[in-house]
């Protein structure tokens, strides 16, 4: 009962970040997706790491650049490229590959060998997504495609890393996630600044957009991810992936109105039930060191009263 509650809460993340498309198209200035990674990222960490006083020591300073490059620095600019240069949900379908490339890397660096059931269940989610999001989609750009491709695997080997290296004794999830989007908001931005210059001017629905995006869209979507990853598989979390598109769908349907067609509910229902199998009868994750060990029991103390990936 108690995984169950942690998958749901996990599976928040990504149901808040199916909503990030809606945002950025309606209170968002147009072709800036770099300023927008930016603006996610960094002010998220800045205030995350106010919060929790506590910065990287020894190792963990290279092990938190290369998990923010990874998982918000390389990431959030790759994916709004694709989201640009795409047609309909194009980079959602490639996306949502993203539990394939965990369950491989998870063999590679965790020693996991993938389950026939867990395959399967990548395939589905993947098809089902396909239905929901490529309905009109018209011809691909190559560099779109390339940048959908390098953000999944960019995510994908991040989520990896995070099971793997766990979190240093006496550190919790909220605390991870300061340093990790705070590294990857300061690579973004002198890359934002040469490719797109000075930032543009906000009225205050783009503001109030950007501090959407800021606080409930990356501070506790990612807290929750990141708490989700220490407590569950690298697999069962990666599975949680394909709820973003899916509530991009529903939120366009909703809020936007678009239309969803049988077929786009029958894919909604297919990635819906792999999404749901892959949480069931999965192993007990287990610690790779004993700073993970050290790094759960501190996350159980929930001193740290709200955030993770």
């Amino acid at each position: 009962m108690k995984r169950h509650g942690t998958v749901l809460l996990t599976a928040l993340a990504p149901v808040s970040w199916g909503t990030t498309y809606a945002v950025t198209t309606e209170f968002l200035p147009p072709d800036r997706p770099l300023f927008t990674g930016l603006m996610r990222a960094l002010p998220a960490g800045l205030m995350l790491l106010a919060l929790t006083r506590v910065l990287p020591r020894g190792a963990w300073w290279a092990k938190a650049a290369v998990l923010g490059a990874l998982n918000i620095g390389a990431f959030f600019p790759l994916l709004f490229v694709a989201a640009y240069r795409l047609p309909g949900g194009m980079a959602a379908v490639v996306g949502s590959a993203g539990p394939l490339f965990v369950v491989g890397l998870s063999a590679l660096l965790l020693g996991r060998r993938p389950a026939p059931r867990t395959l399967v269940t990548g395939v589905a989610a993947a098809f089902g997504v396909s239905l929901v999001v490529l309905e009109g989609a018209g011809a691909l750009d190559l560099v779109g495609v390339l940048a959908a491709v390098a953000s999944t695997v960019s995510m994908a080997t991040g989520t990896v890393l995070t099971k793997r290296w766990g979190r240093p004794d006496g550190v919790g999830p909220l605390t991870l996630t300061a340093w990790q989007l705070t590294a990857g908001g300061l690579l973004i931005a002198p890359i934002a600044l040469l490719a797109e210059g000075a930032p543009p001017a906000l009225d205050a629905r783009a503001a109030g957009g950007y501090l959407y995006l800021a606080l409930a869209n990356t501070a506790v979507a990612y807290w929750l991810w990141f708490r989700g990853i220490g407590r569950l598989t690298a697999t069962q979390v990666s599975f949680l992936g394909p709820l973003s598109p899916l509530t991009a769908a529903v939120v366009g349907w909703a809020a936007l109105g678009q239309t969803l067609t049988p077929v786009q509910l029958t894919g909604m229902a297919l990635a819906f039930t792999a999404t749901a199998a892959a949480q069931l009868g999965g192993r007990k994750p287990r610690s790779f060191s004993s700073a993970e060990k050290n790094g759960r029991k501190d996350s159980m103390d929930l001193t740290n009263p709200l955030l993770r990936r």
